[in-house]
């Protein structure tokens, strides 16, 4: 191929392979770079047709205009400069860098130790230098025409307090349901077709939640043991939507998906992992910004260069704190935006990013940028606040508009309906939005997002059918994943025929579903457990791309399905159980009450009532904040047993004296459809054992 820069290079603001409709500048970030290469390949992939050094470079920026060449072309660098891995530089021209901007991946990745900086002989010198070519065995770049009918589609930006979360997996959702075509199963195309949309709109979510879909790699050690990386946390193009999850390997697939989940009314989150790559530690291959700028990209240890710094238990921990970096992250943001019509953003190991140099700040310049962003701070972003580096636990530490995801909710649940002692005061806690860890710095009610189960750790159906994780087809012995889940088999492990087993278990199913919808805060509902998805007792998947992984669509319980349709139907009718700000325990102007606790015989919760430690039922009132003219109207009072059948007297609360039971989870037995009749309730009411039961003012309307 006969092709050459412009002598008029110019450099454009953007980084990355910009299509300008009559060529394509390139441009890529190096600080410590001494020359940058750009390569053209085939159609195919297989030959190297033209290499090119970057003939411009302002700052660390690198870049070079061709003419003439455009949509389709394949491409990739390589960069020349000092391999000096004890000062942290790992520059090997041999290897075939991915663009870190670019926008789709082409062809297979196939591991090979040529892919490697260094010479692989077993005794794990990083320290060597290898001179094999990469190319053949690496993915490359392909330069994309940005255009796409958009018509007619409109970002939603529904409010926290009317969001219901849907976290699932592109192929997870779609490879085992029967009705979803057979060429669209594991695709975006598939996850966007009529029967997933259909099934998530009348379970009532307002958003799905994808586990990674950027570029990513499947570990090496899984490929030798048969097995891959399901979950997708091994990023390594943060610009490219993973190319297995595409039928056509066009890009357009991934905006359709997001046009269609938009017409539906339901808005599109996506995981996305900022805190590492797939390049792993220093013994890991140079595949992209270990080639690029080793120094730059990645956070060296703070004893030796030569190593990575690794807070993220992946091996390295990507360098946000440098400013190119951030912008890089930051491009990749406002790209999936701006260019695939992206709602929010899921943090994978925030804390990670909230380091400015050991510590965590919170405000650091990560986080500065997000809420100096017109574009950015305007979406959902959510924060997994945690990552493994000491001080790395940050739940309710960071910032507005941040929410983060509540792992102390999903304990506490769990531990409450499991009958742990001394569970009723944090249950209270969790119930309320979890007010200790989020009311503070002027954050609302919707900062924690809460979850009874998710991606990692036992499904809802697994928490009351094991109590200990069977992990043993990841092949690490069974050693992987959480070792307490909380959880509970209710006398059998695993699956069982005992009907009276399977009835206990439904019913704290339903207890639990129906604590995650009537507390303060924003729900979150895993994939499948609507009906009741098992993955067997495995409570961590990350390589389990198969049946084990993949939702059983087959086996679903309908009855769990149509009370979960019910639950999330009956929070969207209670604007009580999702209000914006925190409710004040105390009374109010003419003694209005937000929030009240009460015992069974009625009475508010007093100091020996919350220190009762085989307490196992509570009630808790609550009302509509700034509405205290209407207030009988608007409030709400839920029971929560998890005991024995119990009888309870109901509360007089801001003016309330007779009640209407218009639900209770423990009598939805799967003979119908129906979670218990409406009907006037008594001053004294038996409540059933394992259930939630929910009264409203007579007058409600």
């Amino acid at each position: 191929m006969n092709v050459s820069f412009s002598e008029l290079s110019f450099l454009k603001p953007e980084l990355g392979a910009e299509y300008t409709g009559e060529g394509t500048h390139f441009a890529v970030f190096s600080a410590h770079a001494e020359k940058i290469e750009l390569c053209l390949f085939s159609e195919d992939g297989s030959s190297e047709t033209a290499r090119l050094p970057l003939p411009k470079r302002e700052g660390d920026v690198w870049s070079g205009y061709i003419e003439g060449i455009g949509p389709g072309t394949l491409y990739g660098y390589r960069a020349h400069g000092p391999y000096d891995p004890n000062n942290g530089h790992r520059f090997n021209p041999n290897k075939l860098l991915l663009d870190p901007y670019g926008k789709q991946v082409a062809g297979t990745f196939a591991w090979d130790d040529a892919l490697f900086g260094y010479t692989i002989d077993g005794t794990g010198n990083d320290l060597s230098f290898d001179e094999r070519d990469s190319a053949p065995f690496m993915v490359k770049g392909v330069i994309q025409d940005p255009a796409f009918d958009w018509d007619g589609e409109q970002a939603i930006r529904r409010p926290w307090t009317d969001t219901i979360i849907y976290e699932t997996h592109v192929r997870g959702m779609t490879m085992a349901h029967p009705a979803v075509p057979e060429d669209l199963r594991g695709t975006f195309l598939g996850m966007a077709s009529d029967p997933i949309i259909e099934h998530l709109t009348k379970l009532g979510v307002t958003a799905v939640e994808l586990l990674p879909v950027q570029y990513f790699l499947d570990d090496r050690h899984l490929l030798e043991r048969g097995l891959r990386n399901y979950w997708g946390y091994q990023t390594l193009g943060y610009f490219a939507p993973q190319a297995r999850y595409m039928k056509s390997g066009r890009i357009t697939e991934f905006k359709t998906m997001v046009k269609r989940f938009h017409a539906a009314g339901i808005e599109v989150l996506m995981d996305v992992v900022f805190n590492h790559t797939a390049e792993g530690s220093e013994h890991g291959p140079t595949l992209s910004f270990r080639g690029l700028d080793n120094l730059s990209y990645y956070r060296p240890s703070p004893e030796n260069p030569r190593h990575t710094f690794d807070m993220t238990g992946t091996g390295n921990t990507l360098n946000v704190a440098h400013p190119m970096v951030l912008r890089m992250v930051l491009d990749s943001l406002r790209y999936w935006v701006q260019v695939m019509h992206i709602d929010g953003f899921r943090f994978d190991l925030a804390s990670a990013l909230g380091r400015e140099d050991i510590e965590f700040d919170r405000e650091g310049g990560f986080f500065d940028a997000i809420r100096q962003d017109p574009i950015l701070a305007g979406v959902k972003l959510v924060a997994e606040p945690w990552d493994i580096g000491a001080g790395g636990y940050q739940l309710g530490g960071f910032p507005h508009p941040f929410r983060e995801w509540n792992d102390r909710f999903r304990d506490d649940v769990r531990r409450f309906w499991k009958g742990d002692d001394g569970i009723v005061p944090v249950l209270a806690e969790r119930v309320a939005g979890s007010p200790v860890q989020f009311n503070h710095s002027d954050r609302g009610a919707t900062a924690s997002i809460n979850l009874v189960s998710a991606h990692d750790g036992f499904t809802l159906m697994d928490t009351v059918s094991y109590n200990d994780r069977h992990n043993e087809a990841n092949g690490e012995d069974n050693r992987d994943g959480h070792p307490e889940n909380h959880s509970d088999n209710m006398g059998v492990e695993g699956a069982t025929d005992d009907e009276g087993i399977k009835n206990a278990r439904a019913r704290r199913r339903r207890a639990m579903f129906a604590t995650l919808m009537a507390s303060q805060g924003v729900p979150m509902i895993l994939g499948g457990d609507e009906f009741g998805n098992s993955q067997g007792g495995n409570n961590n998947v990350y390589c389990e791309d198969n049946e084990i992984g993949w939702l059983d669509w087959a086996s679903g319980d309908e009855a769990f399905l149509a009370f979960c349709r019910k639950m999330v139907e009956f929070r969207k009718e209670n604007p009580s159980l999702r209000q914006e700000r925190f409710l004040n325990g105390e009374p109010g102007e003419g003694g209005h009450v937000e929030i009240a606790w009460y015992a069974a015989d009625g009475r508010p919760m007093d100091e020996g009532a919350w220190h009762d430690e085989a307490l196992r039922i509570v009630g808790v009132y609550i009302s509509r904040n700034g509405v205290a003219e209407s207030a009988p109207a608007n409030g709400i009072f839920l029971v929560l047993n998890a005991g024995a059948d119990s009888e309870i007297s109901l509360p007089h609360v801001n003016g309330t004296e007779r009640w209407q039971r218009v639900l209770d989870t423990a009598c939805f037995d799967g003979a119908s459809d129906d979670p218990g009749p409406v009907r006037a309730a008594r001053d004294h009411e038996l409540v059933a054992g394992q259930g939630v039961t929910v009264f409203v003012p007579a007058d409600h309307g």
